[in-house]
This record gives C-alpha cells, structure tokens and sequence, in this order.
C-alpha cells in the first residue's frame, strides 16, 4: 500500500504525546513491511522540514498553529499526483477534515475526542471553537471507515453520527520487552506515581488531594511531567502541607521513567476522559497496579480489583481509600502486579500494527472496481 498519514505532530515534535508514539509504532512497522507511508504533519520553529523516521517520509509544513491553514493546500500542490492509495486522518484534538481535500479515500484514525472536556483546560473562547470544530464529525465522515483505540473512543463516534458499524476498534501495544518488573527495585516504603503533562484537565489535583487524605504518612507521592498548571499543583501542595512527602519531577528521560514505574506501589491517573490508558499500561507491564478514574478509556485498561482499583471520577474519598489500601499491604501490591503484568501482555503493537494493516486492506479492497 501507499499511504499518506496526516496528523498535527510527528514523534520527535517537543509536544508531541501518547497519539505519535501510537501512529509511530503502528504506521513504523507497517513502513518495515514494505508498505509505502508518508506522514505529513506540522513542525516547530527551526525543524527539518523532511526527515525519515521510523521508514517513514516525514513532510514538516508550517506550525502548532499554521499547520492545519497550509496542510491542504500543500496537499494539493505537493502530493496529490503521488499517487496515495489511501489518506489516513490521525483525528488528534482538532479534525483537519481531510475529506473535503479531494485526495485519495479516507480512513479516520482516532485516538480520542475532546468534546466538553475541552472546558475544562482551555479558555472559554478556545474551547468553544475546539468543541464546535468537533460537531460536524458526523456530517463530514459520514462514509467514512474509522479506526478506534478503544471502545469508549467508538461509542463516542456513535453518539456523535458516526455508524458503530463503521469503527474498528483497534487497541495499542505496549512495549513489554523495555517495561518490565523488578522485585528489588520496588520502594522499601509506600510510593505512588503520577506520570503524565501537568495540565488542569489530568485532574492531578484530586491526585494530590486523595493522597493528602490518606492516612499512611510514610507514603510518598512523585509526579513526573511538566505543563503550565505545575505551580498551581505546587501551591496545593503547599496548603496542604505535604513538605517533602510529594516530588515533582519534571519531565523525566525514559530511563528514569521506567525507573519510577518499578518503585511505585501503584501508578495513580484521575483524567475525566482519555482515548485509552498507555501509561496505565506500562505500568501494568512493570508489574505496578493503577489506581484511576472510572472514566471513558481509562476503564479499559484497569481491571478493577484484579489489576489495580477504579473509583468515580473526583471522588477523592474513593480514591484515598484505594491508595490507603495499597499502601498498608505489601502482599497485595504484589499479586495485582504479577495480575498486571499478565494483562499487559495481551497488548502488543505487532498485534495492533497487523490489525490496522488488515483493515486498511480491507477498506482499500472494497474501493478498487470488481476486474
């Protein structure tokens, strides 16, 4: 196959998240097996503006913010006559409303949806347009075959116009080989982890909250990431008075990210809505349960009771009393992480990336005209 990949960031983008390392190590693998796959995306202020990556020819046009005005008519200009079998829209934040390009077919690619959770991180006016731009998914994509990591990212498609029927649900892979348990590596005393961007919308807060509540004060919270509500995370800290009991890390390299994972006694995620739960699943691989909200995406990748807990979202006394559970049974941390590390090896990104391929042959055989 031919393929052409749009989406806003590639892996090597400073912002660049959880949806690139998804289409990298699917659209990265289906490159090594001979198919064809350009990725056209946006760039930064001094980036190449072509690379290869992952076999891939990668295509920088404009910015964060310029991207999505200069995509189609650089489409139009530069690559049309190449030739694509198929367009693949990675429908990251904003759709680009590839179908209106005049390109080859269409497969939709989706990690998650906004829609009012955009309220909650950005400002008023930015949210509105983000959530305006999401409304017409239905009537744009109508025909259109979808691809979804997760089954609450395909009921979201549903509720929004999109045929159930046209959503394949396709779940990501985990590196198990690089996240791996180590017994001795755990901490001798409690530790819970967050690890993501620091933004309002991860409801860290009810994080940091939930652990002030606990009544283990041996335990010690570290969160890792970086994004503009850290000080306000660090003032509620502070009024809380936790001291040096919670840690911000930063942005930290894989190394010690893998590190934290190993001596957490649970991982700890509150977002209101996610496409899926990466994170929860690497520290599934690494043998460290999840305390998490009970929220679209995220519940597919905890097995409550069995790999970790979920609690209602923002229930901090729920919450609380899931981490204080974990932090007085040294046991129980240990038969939810062998449990953990069992369910995380049902995900592979060699099983995912074969899913997409078969299902992008599948929707490209029954474009081509019977011979």
């Amino acid at each position: 196959m031919r393929l052409l990949v749009v989406n806003w960031q590639d892996r090597e983008n400073p912002l660049a998240g959880g949806a690139e390392i998804h289409l990298h190590e699917i659209f990265g693998r289906l490159a090594a097996q001979g198919n064809e796959v350009t990725l056209l995306c946006g760039g930064w202020p001094g980036c190449p503006p072509r690379t290869t990556l992952d076999g891939m020819e990668v295509i920088r046009v404009g910015t964060r913010y310029t991207f999505p005005f200069r995509a189609r008519s650089f489409f139009k200009r530069e690559l049309a006559g190449r030739g694509f079998d198929l367009m693949v829209e990675d429908v990251n934040k904003v759709p680009l409303y590839t179908t209106r390009w005049g390109g080859p077919p269409v497969v939709a690619l989706v990690p998650h949806l906004f829609g009012g959770t955009a309220f909650q991180e950005l400002s008023a006016p930015l949210a509105a347009a983000v959530w305006l731009a999401e409304r017409p998914i239905g009537r744009a994509y109508r025909g259109v075959p979808f691809e979804a990591i997760s089954t609450s990212t395909a009921a979201d498609l549903a509720a929004r116009g999109i045929p159930r029927s046209a959503v394949e649900v396709i779940y990501p892979g985990i590196d198990t080989v690089s996240y791996t348990p180590c017994a001795s590596e755990r901490a001798a005393a409690p530790v819970f982890a967050y690890l993501g961007r620091l933004k309002r919308y991860k409801g860290v807060h009810y994080v940091i909250q939930a652990f002030a509540a606990m009544e283990n004060r041996e335990a010690r919270l570290e969160i890792a990431g970086a994004g503009d509500y850290r000080p306000a995370l660090e003032q509620l800290a502070a009024s809380l008075d936790l001291g040096e009991r919670v840690r911000f890390l930063g942005r930290v390299t894989e190394e010690e990210k893998l590190r934290l994972l190993r001596r957490a006694w649970a991982l700890v995620f509150a977002s209101p809505k996610e496409g899926w739960g990466i994170t929860n699943l690497e520290a599934a691989a690494c043998g460290t349960p999840v305390v998490a909200s009970n929220s679209p995406g995220i519940r597919e990748s905890v097995r409550d009771g069995e790999t970790g807990y979920l609690v209602s979202h923002g229930d901090v006394r729920a919450m609380a009393s899931a981490m204080g559970r974990i932090a007085g049974d040294a046991p129980l941390v240990a038969r939810l992480g062998e449990q953990a590390r069992r369910f995380a090896e049902t995900f592979t990104w060699e099983r995912a990336a074969g899913e997409t391929a078969s299902h992008l042959y599948r929707v490209l055989a029954s474009r081509r005209p019977l011979q």
